[in-house]
């Protein structure tokens, strides 16, 4: 069993000890789900306000459910559709700060009021995106953004 310090005095300090944490758990593991399950039971558990955390993985062309947190989702999105399907097709990290003012948004939980996905590229090919929703409208701004990103680029080898 893993123990983090995860500090959350500034969100630079908790993306940074976030970073140590997940490649700790993922840096002698070689098997994607397992990597992709702990990343996101890691952000589910640190990161504050959300009620889902998890990864859809680009399989024949449609993004298909991944590891998550939270309650059930979605199985599969197209791609360009929903929040997850435009950072995917874009290949750009989708900020969400109110999902009812997003045009085509997918309602699989009611409850989420705002959504980050981040697309995860790996040596210029799109392996899936990491998904986190928030019941807060607001929730998640460019720190949230350029920590997950940063996540990302540590994880996207890991799951390829």
């Amino acid at each position: 069993m893993f123990h983090f310090h995860i500090q959350s005095t500034s969100k630079t300090e908790l993306y940074n000890d976030l970073l140590a944490a997940l490649d700790a758990l993922t840096a002698d593991e070689p098997d994607p789900i397992a990597n992709m399950a702990n990343a996101a039971a890691l952000l589910f558990e640190y990161l504050p306000d959300l009620n889902w955390a998890g990864f859809y993985r680009l399989i024949d062309g449609e993004l298909v459910l991944g590891p998550f947190q939270g309650k059930t989702a979605c199985i599969r999105i197209a791609m360009g559709k929903g929040v997850c399907g435009t950072a995917a097709e874009t290949r750009e990290t989708q900020l969400v700060a109110d999902v009812n003012a997003f045009a085509g948004h997918i309602a699989c939980d009611s409850a989420s009021a705002s959504e980050l996905v981040v697309p995860i590229v790996e040596q210029g090919r799109l392996i899936g995106v990491l998904d986190l929703d928030s019941p807060h409208a607001g929730r998640f701004d460019a720190g949230d953004a350029a920590g997950c990103e940063m996540l990302v680029k540590l994880l996207a080898p890991r799951i390829a």
